[in-house]
């Protein structure tokens, strides 16, 4: 018998009502009020905003850390991913407890352990300092700490996919003398497509929103280590409020952009093999 023909038809309108009104005040309201304050001054001051040279600079500097950490992670998802899946190895359980780390570890916490190793007074500090070599307070300290946070997102999208598919077709091409390229583009890259391409959207998604352990890095210097999460937090310091919640849209964007191709993905794996 169907569960819910057993619940009590006020229960059921009750709950959804419940779950409805707390999506509303939790998600909905707040992104209507960003694009509410953003628009607030008028379209011109709207477009003012977003055209500011540091605005401008945040965006650039936002979408280089994150074509630099995204195709990192997908080499380094599907690495993980194929040696997780498809060999058994001492120290198995341990790689997968190290993929989750970021997930566990705060990225304020990420962001101050690379201050202690690579900051001025850091482990490899001096080093670092005497072949003229900048981090922390630099470009490339935003990208470590980006690349820390967004790690886990790929291999975690690609391991349950791919053990649940199994390696009899890819034994059966080797059988057929397929050789390891030929088994990984023609059998297995097509197999995980949609799991990879999953993966890939979550992990920009939060490369672009990433805050904490860039704070940390960054050094919140204007037009060269201020992302656009940092941008926002600076004019918003500065109660300029049509600036902070103009850079903020572009933000909340991408997050209804990512759920949008989050879900056409989750319907896209979901159909049949055979479905077109």
């Amino acid at each position: 018998m169907n569960p819910q023909h057993q619940t009590p038809v006020w229960l059921r309108r009750t709950l959804i009502g419940a779950a409805l009104l707390i999506v509303a005040f939790v998600i909905v309201v707040p992104l209507v009020t960003v694009f509410a304050q953003a628009l607030g001054k008028g379209l011109g001051a709207y477009r003012d905003a977003l055209m500011r040279p540091d605005t401008r600079a945040a965006v650039r500097l936002t979408l280089f850390v994150v074509l630099c950490t995204v195709p990192l992670h997908v080499l380094g998802g599907l690495a993980a991913a194929w040696a997780v899946t498809r060999f058994t190895f001492r120290g198995r359980a341990l790689l997968v407890a190290m993929i989750d780390l970021p997930l566990t570890v705060s990225p304020v916490v990420a962001g101050l352990c690379l201050v202690l190793l690579y900051g001025a007074r850091g482990v490899m500090g001096p080093w670092l300092e005497e072949h003229d070599v900048r981090i922390i307070y630099a470009v490339p300290g935003l990208v470590l700490a980006t690349a820390f946070v967004t790690f886990p997102f790929v291999a975690r999208a690609l391991i349950p996919l791919m053990a649940s598919q199994g390696k009899d077709e890819e034994e059966a091409a080797l059988t057929l003398g397929a050789s390891g390229w030929q088994i990984f583009f023609r059998v297995t890259l097509p197999s995980i497509k949609t799991g990879l391409l999953y993966g890939v959207v979550l992990c920009t998604a939060r490369a672009l929103g990433e805050f904490g352990a860039v704070s940390i890095v960054s050094g919140h210097l204007r037009g060269k280590t201020v992302t656009l999460p940092l941008h926002v937090e600076v004019l918003h310091d500065q109660y300029e409020a049509v600036g902070a919640f103009a850079a903020a849209s572009l933000l909340t964007l991408v997050a209804v952009g990512t759920l949008f191709a989050k879900t056409r993905l989750e319907r896209r794996g979901a159909r049949p093999s055979g479905h077109r």
